[in-house]
């Protein structure tokens, strides 16, 4: 094994305790998970009454059925509730609060901790918050299960990439903070974006050219739109495996930019708070 092999996994295995205190932190705010299955539920009704009068005029919408899209969207629904991540947000409070230049000397990448406090998190919400989703969407509405074994198999592996595609966009856009000092309006207008083009509210194939297009070659479809086409079966031998090559490039390129976007910032750190 490499030298650098050798130090990336050890900087890795120094993340696992954050990821646990991630895990542990959630316990403390179990309740409002509850609280979000109903929440979840509500918006999947929405989208499916909304769907259902669209279908009403025709059989197939953008090559999907009616019920591929009640599937779609109860797909897309439940793995948001995995992949989310406020990396951004605490990062701000961080600088806000004075807290971040502490970071500055621990012995582990600042990223990596806030990548494994958030992937703790995330396994938290899969336990409380995605499989109970899941569970109670499947009962309620005619969801199909995924399109084959090897589909079921991408689409788990497609929501991994997902929650760090996230993740390392969350925390480019967290660093805004260090040079803003505020960036509530920049994450208002973040979570709206976000949920139009990374597919969550319309699927990707349903915008028009060249839109379409740009989009496909984006990172933003990759977050919700290829997980869920992968589950559907709706990509397939190389068109998945291509989804899935430009989710993972995409995926490594922007944990890249974090990385070396903070190495960057470390030198424009002001203190407030205290």
């Amino acid at each position: 094994m490499s030298s650098a092999a050798s130090a990336s996994l050890a900087t890795w295995r120094s993340a696992i305790p954050f990821a646990r205190i991630g895990f542990l932190n959630m316990l403390a705010y179990r309740a409002r998970y509850y609280v979000g299955v109903l929440t979840y539920l509500f918006n999947v009704s929405v989208y499916y009454f909304i769907w259902r009068a669209v279908f009403h005029t025709g059989a197939t919408v953008g090559g999907l059925s009616l019920d591929d899209m009640i599937t779609y969207v109860a797909v897309s629904w439940a793995i948001r509730s995995f992949y989310f991540n406020e990396i951004d947000r605490d990062l701000a409070a961080q600088m806000q609060e004075g807290r971040l230049a502490m970071n500055l000397i621990r012995p582990v990448d600042f990223q990596t901790v806030m990548v494994a406090d958030a992937a703790g998190q995330s396994a938290f919400r899969a336990l409380l918050f995605t499989i109970p989703i899941s569970v109670v969407l499947a009962i309620l509405f005619p969801l199909k299960p995924p399109a084959s074994f090897a589909a079921a198999a991408m689409f788990a592996v497609s929501a991994v990439l997902s929650f760090f595609l996230v993740a390392g966009l969350n925390f480019l856009v967290g660093l805004i903070a260090i040079r803003s000092k505020s960036i509530l309006g920049i994450l208002r207008a973040k979570y709206l974006v976000l949920e139009l083009l990374s597919g969550l509210l319309i699927p990707t194939t349903l915008f028009p050219e060249p839109l379409r297009s740009i989009l496909l070659v984006s990172p933003f479809p990759h977050i919700n739109f290829t997980p869920a086409a992968l589950y559907l079966g709706k990509a397939t031998g190389l068109e998945a495996a291509r989804l899935l090559g430009l989710q993972a490039g995409w995926t490594v390129l922007l944990l890249w930019l974090g990385h070396w976007a903070w190495k960057r910032s470390q030198t424009r750190i002001t203190i407030q708070g205290g």
